[in-house]
């Protein structure tokens, strides 16, 4: 199936999004999981309508505006998103067929982490972002997963049977449950990577190293660039125009990767302008 309009990301742009293409009539496909920042927070102040309310119940009255809509939602991590001219092929985990859409809206936040030493330039050579992605490349080898996030420990779980060892470098700030036989790095902050074609080992403030045959870092989100080949980019952002359209045709931006200020109104608002473009883009194309 091709889907009308394709949303990455379910945070307040995401749902956003979701809730106006859905209302404009079209089949829309959501990918993501709750912004753990917005469910998070403990108090909100300055969300119209509502009166100091949690993270954590205004996420649920955002998914409960879109209870009455057929929104297909898929959790599964977006690898990669190719402009194909009159569609997007979308590739996620674990699946080996594409998802189609004739428009995408970008709504899957900032990552504001820095990258590690060298992760730029031994990216897919070596350094990938999705383990249960990309784990079956090195069965058999030895592999290291940094974990950002909770997710982080069941795709190092789910790895650790796959490949022949795996390191858990565990920056999570929590206890973790791990498969026996799973090495875990805690207290140790890693700096970057070295290697000649690829890379090869990883290297920490202390001075540990640890040489393995790839890595995965496990973070909440990935950078637009690399989950968009050739997409125009601005001070870290998405590069966007005042209609939330950006320099792939079809392709349009919400939320907290088009820029500052970082609030949950302002995405809201940009998700509903991407939706509504999104829409007259498809009608222009009829």
């Amino acid at each position: 199936m091709t889907y009308d309009i394709a949303i990455i990301g379910a945070g307040p742009a995401g749902l956003s999004a979701a809730l106006n293409s859905k209302i404009r009539n079209k089949s829309v496909i959501l990918f993501g999981k709750d912004s753990e920042k917005l469910v998070k927070t403990k108090k909100i102040s300055n969300y119209l309508g509502f009166s100091d309310v949690t993270g954590a119940d205004l996420n649920q009255a955002f998914k409960d505006s879109l209870k009455d809509f057929e929104i297909k939602r898929d959790t599964r991590k977006v690898k990669t998103i190719y402009a194909m001219g009159s569609y997007f092929a979308i590739e996620i985990e674990n699946e080996s067929q594409m998802v189609e859409a004739r428009a995408v809206i970008m709504a899957s936040g900032i990552e504001l982490k820095k990258d590690l030493a060298n992760e730029e330039k031994f990216f897919a050579k070596g350094v990938n972002y999705c383990a249960t992605c990309d784990s079956a490349l090195y069965r058999g080898k030895k592999v290291v997963v940094i974990g950002y996030n909770d997710e982080s420990v069941a795709e190092a779980n789910f790895t650790s049977e796959i490949v022949g060892s795996l390191v858990f470098v565990n920056m999570t700030g929590k206890e973790v449950s791990l498969n026996e036989g799973i090495d875990l790095i805690e207290g140790e902050i890693p700096l970057g990577f070295e290697g000649t074609d690829r890379a090869e080992k990883l290297i920490f403030k202390s001075g540990k190293e640890i040489l393995a045959d790839g890595f995965f870092i496990e973070k909440d989100s990935s950078k637009a660039e690399r989950l968009v080949p050739g997409i125009k980019m601005e001070d870290n952002h998405i590069f966007t125009n005042k209609d939330t359209s950006t320099s792939i045709k079809g392709l349009f931006a919400a939320g907290d990767i088009t820029g500052k200020p970082y609030q949950i109104m302002k995405a809201v608002g940009e998700g509903q302008v991407a939706a509504l473009k999104a829409a007259s883009y498809l009608a222009s194309k009829n």
